[in-house]
């Protein structure tokens, strides 16, 4: 008998906690923000650190240093915290060769476009591919075409053979 109740009470507890969790989980996604339409100026947009989705890996963009966002003819924009998902991402992407792209400089801490961008090869980023975006040109950085070559090839920094080499060598 007590042994009935207490059943009982596990069960509609557990019944109410999954409930809960459904609710709060929903209230939640309700506030990230994935794609953005209607960008049709194609300029960088505000992010709002903890509220937008890198679309690449799908965790919440936190820190705005090594972030990108990718907008498309149509006025589409996605968001990335790290410049190698932003290019990971785009490589199956039927527009990519049509997208403006925008990334945050970490030496002018600003919006830049990303194809006139410099980028270092050994950073500690999100993903920890290693790409930080610069505006001004500094010893060892690359331009955006090498780094999308780099990012491609699996030469960034999540690859232990390449990292080892570029910590020698830099």
């Amino acid at each position: 008998m007590i042994k009935d109740i207490l059943l009982k009470v596990l069960f509609v507890s557990i019944f109410i906690f999954v409930i809960g969790f459904i609710i709060v989980s929903n209230h939640n996604s309700a506030k990230t923000v994935v794609v953005v339409e209607g960008n049709l100026d194609k300029k960088p947009l505000d992010i709002v650190l903890g509220q937008y989705q890198d679309s690449d890996c799908g965790m919440n963009i936190d820190d705005i240093t090594y972030a990108s966002q990718v907008i498309a003819q149509n006025g589409k924009t996605w968001f990335f915290h790290d410049h190698g998902g932003m290019i990971n991402w785009l490589k199956d992407k039927e527009f990519a060769d049509n997208v403006v792209i925008w990334v945050y400089a970490k030496d002018t801490h600003q919006w830049i476009d990303g194809y006139k961008a410099y980028y270092s090869v050994n950073e500690v980023t999100p993903m920890r591919y290693g790409f930080g975006a610069y505006e001004n040109n500094q010893d060892k950085l690359i331009d955006f075409n090498e780094m999308k070559e780099r990012m491609l090839r699996g030469e960034n920094m999540t690859n232990p053979v390449y990292a080892k080499y570029i910590q020698e060598n830099n």
